[in-house]
């Protein structure tokens, strides 16, 4: 129904390790040349964990933008942009709260999770209860036809798809709907009017899953149809209503292998991390004294790097040649460990160069990075209108 449009955020954490970088970051930099991209900073939903500290969230909001473009994110080939400063999100999160069963929310899998796993805090907030519906709003408001996402979030792509699906059936019934849609079969031109009535029937009779999706692939060739008519005939095609909300996809990225100085996953609440610009000496050190195979005790103790958490970080950083020698040299204790570890430090300082270099030119002129954001909120909050301006049509909210 619309070009792929990729929607994707991180709530401000401050700054990025290199679990991030490797995690969603070179990902972004990668479909940026790919797709239409639209990369937020999602602040309001630190609130739902942060509603206490909010002190904390300006800070690294800055941090984080500066870590995104040091990763390579160009402003020129993606929008980047703040939640919080394009409001619709909110709107539609309300206007969606209206039709949202509390069931629907109270299944989603991270909800119970969350609140075990942050005992500390008080989360039986509505905010909290809340937050997938308004992930969806965020979504929906940009009809995003695709969301990067990692196996665990698959769930809040669903429930966005049953939110969009509802909110179809219940405000797409508008009056006259199949006279208008027949209306604009007859604006294909004949060849590709009869196609799309073939397909459909296909479709509809046959319940032929082909030929729905080349009846869409037609009708995403059509330039110059309206919006409001390609709408009505992607909702005429499967039966519905006027398509008022696009339904998205969970495009499935994978984990992030980058593991921590101690073997583990990498996060700040393990403690075990790398910035993403952290300086030489700092990285150095924490590679250096970063803990090996309990066994090699001595220089001449023999080791095994499947029980050390530098040979997890080889299988990140380094090739074929120089992973061989790590494992006939630990093993037969031809090397020790701290020359182990050198081509592990040279090669993320290499990684981290160009980052420090591209984030310098920001913290030399914070302006730069405002900027941006500035010219990406109102290139969003276009986006967001759009969508929000069919949304108060069909639920009777643009009093004439």
């Amino acid at each position: 129904m619309f070009a792929d449009r990729v929607l994707s955020g991180m709530r401000p954490t401050g700054s990025l390790h290199l679990g991030h970088y490797h995690g969603v970051l070179k990902n972004w930099v990668r479909m940026q040349h790919e797709y239409e991209c639209l990369f937020f900073v999602a602040d309001w939903h630190a609130l739902t964990t942060h509603y206490d500290t909010p002190q904390v969230i300006e800070q690294s909001v800055w941090d984080m933008v500066i870590d995104w473009l040091a990763a390579g994110v160009d402003p020129a080939h993606a929008t980047l942009f703040i939640q919080s400063r394009v409001p619709e999100h909110a709107e539609l999160h309300l206007l969606l709260s209206m039709i949202t069963p509390l069931g629907w929310l109270e299944r989603v899998p991270t909800y119970k999770d969350q609140q075990e796993r942050l005992s500390e805090k008080d989360l039986s907030t509505y905010g909290f209860l809340g937050y997938p519906l308004l992930q969806s709003a965020d979504i929906l408001i940009y009809r995003a036809t695709q969301v990067p996402v990692g196996e665990d979030q698959v769930p809040h792509i669903e429930f966005t798809r049953e939110i969009a699906r509802r909110f179809n059936h219940i405000y797409g019934r508008e009056p006259g709907f199949e006279e208008k849609a027949e209306a604009a079969v007859k604006k294909l031109g004949g060849k590709k009017a009869k196609l799309y009535t073939e397909l459909r029937t296909r479709f509809q009779e046959q319940g032929d899953d082909e030929a729905l999706e080349s009846a869409k692939s037609l009708l995403d060739e059509q330039q110059s149809l309206s919006h409001g008519d390609r709408e009505r005939l992607f909702g005429y095609l499967e039966g519905g209503g006027k398509m008022i909300l696009s339904e998205p996809r969970a495009m499935l990225t994978a984990a992030s292998k980058m593991p921590g100085l101690d073997g583990q996953k990498m996060s700040k609440s393990y403690n075990n991390t790398i910035s993403m610009r952290e300086d030489e000496g700092s990285v150095t050190k924490k590679i250096r004294t970063m803990p090996t195979d309990p066994a090699r005790i001595r220089r001449t103790d023999v080791g095994d790097p499947d029980k050390c958490p530098v040979w997890q970080l080889h299988h990140v950083y380094s090739g074929e040649d120089t992973k061989q020698w790590v494992q006939q040299g630990c093993r037969s204790a031809g090397i020790g460990c701290i020359e182990c570890k050198q081509p592990v430090i040279d090669a993320v300082l290499a990684e981290q160069r160009p980052m420090r270099e591209r984030a310098q030119l920001y913290l030399d002129d914070p302006g730069l990075v405002r900027n941006i954001i500035a010219d990406g909120c109102e290139k969003a909050r276009e986006l967001a209108k759009d969508t929000m301006r069919d949304v108060r049509e069909v639920m009777g909210l643009e009093y004439k």
